[in-house]
Parts: structure tokens; sequence; C-alpha cells
């Protein structure tokens, strides 16, 4: 059985910082890129951001590029997404996913492993 558990969401002001954080378990998480996604109330879910199976491949949603930084840790079996400059408009649930492949993609139907999700609440 696959776990992802996400943690670090919470309240903050506008242009400050969170990192949030995804705990994987019962699978070889190294052998898999992962992602964050994000719903906010009464919209769709969105990519967020991916990083692939080694690392070394980053991909990132114009709304966040260059104020979110995802990374991992295999040794740890966790990856992280680090949000700077916050927005109001990032509040939503972040959740991460585990993807079916080595590589990243930006459609969430690539993953099948999915977090419970954490909230992000920026305040104005």
């Amino acid at each position: 059985q696959v776990q992802l558990v996400e943690s670090g969401g919470g309240l903050v002001q506008a242009g400050g910082s969170l990192r949030l954080s995804c705990a994987a378990a019962g699978r070889t998480f190294s052998s898999y890129a992962m992602g964050w996604f994000r719903q906010a109330p009464g919209k769709e879910r969105e990519f967020v951001a991916a990083i692939s199976w080694s690392g070394g491949n980053t991909y990132y949603a114009d709304s966040v590029k260059g104020r979110f930084t995802i990374s991992r840790d295999d040794a740890k079996n966790t990856v992280y997404l680090q949000m700077n400059s916050l927005k109001p408009e990032d509040t939503a649930v972040y959740s991460c996913a585990s993807d079916r492949t080595r590589t990243l993609h930006i459609h969430s139907a690539f993953y099948d492993y999915w977090g419970q999700g954490t909230q992000v609440t920026v305040s104005a």
C-alpha cells in the first residue's frame, strides 16, 4: 500500500514563505517522478510543479515559476515544495502525487497515488 502524507501547510501573510513536505511509503520512491498539484475552492485541480526520478529535471506552472522550488531527498523518501513570495491567489489545498513513470508530467492522469493534501492560506 502506497502512502503519501503532506505536511507544512498553514496560514501566512502575502509575501511570506512555507515549505511543504510529502513523505512517501510503500513504493521505491527513488524510481518515480513526483508532482505537486493544488485545488482552490470552486476551481479545478491544477498542476504546480514536478520533478523527475533523479531530481535532474523539474518543471513549474507559469503561475509559480521563480517563486516555488520542488526538490526531493530519496534518503528520506520525501519531496518538498518551497514556496516563497506567496500571494493570496496561491491559497489552495496542496497535494503531492507519485507518477507512474520516471519522467515528470503535468497531467494528473500520469499520477497513480495521491496524498490527502495540506491547506495553504495566504492572507492579503
